[in-house]
């Protein structure tokens, strides 16, 4: 089987669903135009399936790894990540001003969701440069924009995010790392970090490090917290790799899978380091990487589920088991649940990456504020349909699918972790329920309007499917107003169902959306249907689940839990 870019459905979401017009109707994203939009999916397509896709397997059987101190990476990805960064696609969203394009997130998410499908491990490299492209553009000072964003830009270096140590997981503010002033406006940064993504490789001539430290005054907690950009090579008066700065790679985890991805511990010991932004105030520098991140890994799901579904249904298409097993019910049952659920967190996903170009173009808040609630949905319910559809695929492949080298198994064990890394998807759900509905709930309720009068525009074409999502909409609502008469420990626990449940029902509206574009009687309208007819309904069990509150959870102690 050859995994293929998802080209059909991106675009047709780009003309129908998400539509890529309103963005590209903008003065800062005219240059967007559809004659643009269809060269770069169809070009990034091409390398995606042609150079990328091919080094997938190679770079689970030869993983990364280090040697005297060099991380070395899997064959071919050298090469692979040097023609990325030559054809400029690094600097897709990137300013102009240094090399980049300047396009739109909503193209770039279309290309990593291909990326992540043909290779993850090789696709989380550019993603983490994109994301300290963005932190530097926003808060960098103009010296350090000059020497580092060019370079980051065309792909010449490549950079990183270290929050992770190894006391201090999710709880950022524990961390201990420490920065201290050498009096020239640099920094000697020391301290430990783990869990670093593409931390070291030898496929670039510089690795940018954005490390999250404390200065000496520094409070506790995450308000004392500042963060730097410490160099693996000290930029000579010219600008270009100097002499060696005082860090390392320790070790490289041997995960589940991304296998070719090194996974760093990272040494800091008196390395020099520049601040970037103000003291005290690094997780608003960070965060800026982190949000468009999180989006970032919730497309990698949907990349995955689209390369699970594609070696799923090559399989049922082959294989002759009491005639072929593409006919039989269940595994019918399953390939169209796969085939709905691609699309449904696609669209979520690609909603999500709009608002956040029209909140930039605009500034309006109102799409700022729909950027923020789409996020965490879009990063949990895109991570959990890539884990649920990869292991739906292995299901398909039967027992073979529990060997390695039909393939399928990798694919789940790639995309496992995303569901946990640029925080975890209870984190998002509580992110949602929390700091999200401190609007009151202005920015769920605007969107469940949009939602209802969309089924309303349907009524006269599909009444079955519209009054089934008007129904969960309302249901939605209700739920969000119970949820905001909760006390916040009884919404953190019906977080997860209740993020579920707004996924469940942003799909549907999706689907809705897609079969009222394509018409009675098409492969859209048939397959809304299957999503919204048995996969719908599933948005009730999780908004009782959700109106439960804490107290069940806490009725057993720790020590029956243990009994």
């Amino acid at each position: 089987m050859t995994y293929r870019s998802a080209q059909t459905d991106i675009r047709f979401i780009l003309d129908h669903v998400v539509p890529l017009a309103p963005v590209s109707a903008t003065d800062r994203f005219r240059e967007a135009s559809p004659d643009m939009a269809s060269a770069i999916l169809t070009e990034a397509a091409r390398l995606c399936d042609e150079v990328i896709a091919p080094l997938n397997r190679a770079g689970d059987l030869t993983p990364a790894r280090l040697e005297n101190g060099v991380v070395r990476t899997s064959p071919g990805f050298a090469d692979a990540l040097r023609q990325w960064g030559a054809g400029g696609w690094i600097g897709l969203t990137a300013d102009p001003a240094h090399g980049g394009m300047g396009l739109p997130q909503l193209l770039n998410m279309a290309v990593q969701d291909m990326m992540a499908g043909a290779c993850l491990a090789l696709q989380l490299n550019p993603l983490l440069t994109q994301g300290q492209i963005e932190a530097l553009e926003a808060h960098a000072s103009d010296d350090l924009k000059a020497i580092y964003l060019p370079k980051l830009t065309s792909g010449e270096w490549s950079g990183t995010m270290n929050l992770t140590e190894p006391q201090a997981g999710s709880d950022v503010g524990a961390l201990r790392t420490k920065a201290e002033p050498l009096g020239d406006g640099t920094y000697a940064i020391t301290g430990q970090k783990i869990f670093i993504t593409w931390g070291d490789s030898d496929c670039f001539a510089n690795v940018s490090h954005a490390v999250l430290a404390r200065l000496p005054d520094g409070a506790a907690g995450t308000k004392g917290i500042s963060l730097f950009l410490v160099p693996k090579y000290l930029p000579d008066a010219e600008g270009k790799p100097g002499q060696p700065n005082s860090l390392k790679v320790v070790s490289l985890e041997h995960k589940m899978g991304i296998h070719g991805s090194p996974t760093c511990v990272m040494a800091y010991e008196g390395a020099k380091g520049w601040m970037i932004g103000e003291p005290h105030k690094g997780m608003a520098a960070m965060f800026t990487m982190m949000n468009n991140a999180r989006l970032a890994v919730g497309v990698q799901g949907v990349g995955m589920a689209e390369a699970a579904y594609q070696k799923a249904l090559a399989y049922a298409q082959d294989r002759d088991q009491m005639g072929a097993i593409i006919n039989h019910a269940d595994v019918r049952r399953m390939l169209t649940r796969m085939r709905a659920e691609v699309f449904a967190a696609r669209s979520i996903a690609l909603a999500c990456a709009a608002a956040i170009d029209m909140a930039r173009a605009t500034d309006a808040p109102g799409w700022q504020a729909r950027a923020a609630l789409l996020t965490p949905i879009a990063k949990g319910f895109g991570t959990d349909v890539g884990c649920s559809v990869a292991d739906m695929g292995i299901q398909i492949h039967g027992g073979l699918g529990f060997i390695e080298e039909a393939g399928a198994a990798q694919l789940f064990r790639d995309v496992r972790i995303t569901p946990i890394y640029e925080g975890t998807n209870g984190i998002q759900a509580m992110d949602l329920v929390g700091r999200k509905m401190m609007d009151q709930g202005e920015a769920a309720f605007g969107l469940l309007d949009e939602i209802t009068d969309g089924a309303e525009k349907a009524r006269a074409a599909f009444p079955d499917l519209r009054s089934a999502v008007w129904s969960a909409a309302q249901n939605l609502r209700e739920a969000t107003e119970a949820l905001l008469k909760q006390g916040m420990q009884d919404r953190f626990a019906g977080a997860v169902p209740y993020a579920r449940a707004f996924a469940r029902v942003l799909g549907a509206h999706y689907h809705l959306r897609a079969a009222a574009a394509a018409g009675e009687g098409s492969a859209r309208a048939r397959l809304a249907a299957v999503y919204i007819r048995r996969m719908l309904p599933e948005h009730q069990a999780h908004l009782a689940e959700a109106r439960e509150g804490a107290d069940a959870l806490y009725a057993l102690s720790p020590e029956e839990l243990a009994s």
